[in-house]
């Protein structure tokens, strides 16, 4: 039975997503906890690994039951008799506790064809970024990075909407071997919200190590005049790393969403996207 988790958490205490021997993650984590309610490891497949530090208000993972950890589901589902699926995400609240730092917002049975990382479309991330302009707010520092002197949205604007299309942002990713760093950047721009803090919307078809922070530094770059409105591009196209720009804290960064097609063509874009990734040794 496989069963898609949607979830959330606060990055700055976990060491990223991906379970490491000795190192608290969000993957060991929740998988520890699902494992206590059915009896026995389980594996989690995630739409978008996150690195250390980095926030999700919408990441979405699946897991395959076996027959006897369903079967345990099923007996002990307590008042969600008509919804076993459904129990499961409070269940897991449950072991999580009080007040965690992660949390399991939903739970249902997956759709047939469905795998939280081939069958996805897009991911969307959001940066929060607070320049002298917008000031220290000190109970938005987990998820906000702050930076001296005032920043120019507008500029940040226009240099974030000539990096989108299908590109190799080779020169805004920490290389893996192997991995492709050809992207859609589906969506990037910035504006300032009700309280002037600098906020990025940046949707790809996936994402390669890094590239958020970088494209959200190189936009930073812009904004304080260290850089032109048309240098990013340039910097893309050189397809090598670059010290012109810094990349940003992880701090700000929160994953917010994760698009799938319809039902009916999941299976479709799963196999499709795993014949290329495999082809590519990719990563999201």
């Amino acid at each position: 039975m496989r069963i898609r988790l949607d979830i959330a958490y606060d990055g700055t205490h976990f060491r990223g997503w991906a379970k490491q021997p000795t190192l608290r993650t969000v993957q060991g984590t929740l998988e520890a906890a699902l494992a206590r309610i059915v009896g026995s490891d389980v594996q989690f497949v995630v739409a978008g690994r996150t690195d250390a530090g980095v926030h999700a208000a919408g990441q979405v993972v699946h897991v395959d039951l076996d027959d006897e950890q369903w079967a345990r589901i099923e007996r002990r589902h307590g008042k969600a008799a008509h919804d076993p699926a459904g129990s499961i995400a409070g269940r897991m609240r449950g072991v999580l506790g009080a007040y965690p730092d992660v949390t399991v917002l939903r739970s249902t049975i997956a759709p047939e064809g469905f795998d939280a990382r081939f069958s996805a479309v897009w991911r969307r991330y959001r940066y929060r970024l607070a320049d002298d302009g917008a000031g220290y707010d000190p109970l938005r520092r987990h998820d906000t990075t702050d930076i001296r002197g005032d920043l120019d949205e507008r500029a940040m604007d226009a240099a974030a909407r000539t990096l989108i299309g299908l590109h190799d942002f080779a020169a805004y990713c920490i290389p893996r071997e192997r991995a492709t760093t050809i992207r859609t950047l589906l969506d990037y721009r910035w504006e300032r919200d009700a309280e002037g803090v600098l906020v990025a919307e940046v949707k790809a078809d996936a994402f390669c190590h890094s590239m958020v922070r970088s494209l959200v530094g190189a936009c930073a770059a812009v904004g304080a005049g260290r850089l032109d409105v048309t240098d990013p591009v340039v910097l893309r196209d050189a397809l090598e790393r670059t010290s012109e720009f810094k990349v940003l804290a992880a701090r700000g960064l929160t994953l917010t969403e994760v698009g799938y097609p319809a039902d009916e063509l999941l299976a479709t874009r799963a196999t499709q996207t795993r014949a290329r990734r495999d082809g590519e040794s990719s990563s999201d």
